[in-house]
């Protein structure tokens, strides 16, 4: 009996796999990392933190990652994490509030 992999090699064999009794193996995932990702508890809720680094709100609204990350030291990272914390958490109050102006704005503009 012929295996979904020779099936796979064999070119004069025109049943369609649908119609096979076993299906085709899925490939297998990555393996995980031995580094498993940081969490930063901000406000009560927990961030994960990927081996790119924290993302950085930016002052139009859009997202970016630091370069350097992997090659800081802890102490810096830990500085980078708590300034940028706070900075982000400003910059995301600043954009929201701009935000709402503007669709009462538009809501006024409509009447």
């Amino acid at each position: 009996m012929d295996t979904p992999e020779t099936k796979a090699g064999n070119n004069n064999d025109t049943q369609p796999e649908s119609q096979s009794s076993q299906p085709a193996p899925l490939p297998a995932l990555p393996a995980v990392g031995d580094s498993a990702p940081s969490t930063l508890e901000v406000g009560g809720a927990a961030l994960r933190l990927d081996h790119l680094g924290p993302l950085v709100v930016n002052e139009d609204g859009t997202l970016s990652r630091i370069a350097n990350w992997e090659k800081m030291a802890d102490i810096e990272r830990e500085n980078t994490l708590r300034i940028l914390g706070k900075r982000n958490q400003m910059r995301l109050a600043k954009l929201r509030a701009a935000e709402s102006a503007k669709e009462s704005n538009e809501g006024e503009n409509k009447k």
